[in-house]
């Protein structure tokens, strides 16, 4: 039965209970369907079960076996049938999950910039024919680089977030003259799109950013909205102190919202919901967000459901 639990296979053996064997083939399935490398190990630390990414990660694990050298992401112990096991979840540091991270990046720059190019390129090809209104042509084209030159200058500078060239966390700035600051400059691409742009919130509240990480945040959510909130809808970027000192940070806006569906992956690179898809963003606002707040100690989440809405709440420790 270990065996097979661990090989993935299907369970033969029969059950009295048919409730208690749709259990256990739940619980098989998790570990084994699971997308992060888990292992289970018995109260000795052997292995008796392991998911398959778990499996590839590291081939030369043994059944009934301490699992060799690895970089623990957490573990969590549970009781059962009389004994203790643990779940170890490991953090992949190999050259493969590195591979495959870094193939699955370039592909999606390249997607990403393929769109842009190919519109210029038709562009250029409808400026050739007789009559065409060249100099609009050329404007439309002159969007069409920047939109690409944008979308390289968000790649290069996320990657210097990632490889710690840039410093984050560096003294102390007072947020709302800086959101002021951020959304008049904003103020001409929100009115084009029918958003309307708001601060609020204490005047005293200082996020642990240094100014020009700050503006990179409020920037990013405050375009997100721009761009995705929809017409007649209002932007709100608030900073506020909670009851346990910590500082809240967030940008809310009433539009059209996004489908819960979609919640847990707006912070991935290039990702959009799929009304979005069409938009010119670069796709990478949110994740640049993510990362310098990740940097400060601060975590991210977004709240929203369909036709109510969304918010992005940026929380710093006190």
């Amino acid at each position: 039965m270990v065996k097979r639990l661990f090989r993935g296979e299907e369970p033969v053996e029969p059950a009295a209970d048919p409730a208690l064997l749709r259990l256990a083939e739940r619980g098989r399935r998790v570990v084994e369907e699971s997308l992060e490398a888990v292992l289970v190990l018995d109260q000795g630390g052997n292995v008796v079960a392991a998911s398959r990414r778990a499996r590839e990660a590291l081939p030369e694990l043994e059944e009934g076996a301490p699992p060799p050298p690895h970089t623990e992401a957490a573990r969590t112990s549970f009781r059962v049938d009389g004994g203790s096991e643990t779940l170890v979840y490991l953090r992949e540091t190999d050259a493969a999950s590195y591979e495959e991270l870094r193939s699955g990046f370039t592909a999606a720059v390249s997607h990403e910039l393929r769109t842009p190019l190919a519109r210029l390129m038709a562009l250029l090809d409808t400026a050739l024919l007789p009559g065409a209104d060249v100099q609009e042509l050329v404007e439309r084209a002159r969007a069409e680089v920047d939109q690409a030159t944008e979308l390289i200058d968000e790649v290069l500078f996320l990657s210097a977030l990632e490889t710690g060239r840039e410093v984050v966390a560096l003294g102390s700035t007072p947020i709302l003259p800086v959101a002021r600051e951020v959304l008049a400059e904003l103020d001409d691409a929100a009115a084009r799109a029918g958003v309307a742009l708001e601060a609020a919130g204490e005047a005293d509240v200082e996020a642990p950013l240094r100014p020009r990480m700050l503006r990179v945040v409020v920037e990013n959510l405050a375009a997100n909205a721009i761009r995705y909130a929809g017409h007649g809808s209002t932007f709100t970027l608030a900073a506020v102190r909670a009851a346990d000192g910590a500082v809240v940070l967030s940008g809310r806006d009433d539009g059209v919202g996004v489908g819960a569906q979609h919640l847990p992956r707006l912070f991935e690179r290039f990702y959009r919901a799929d009304p979005a898809r069409t938009s010119r963003g670069t796709g990478l606002g949110l994740a640049i967000v993510k990362h310098v707040v990740a940097s400060a100690g601060g975590e991210v989440v977004a709240v929203s459901s369909r036709g109510a809405g969304l918010e992005v709440r940026c929380t710093f420790p006190a």
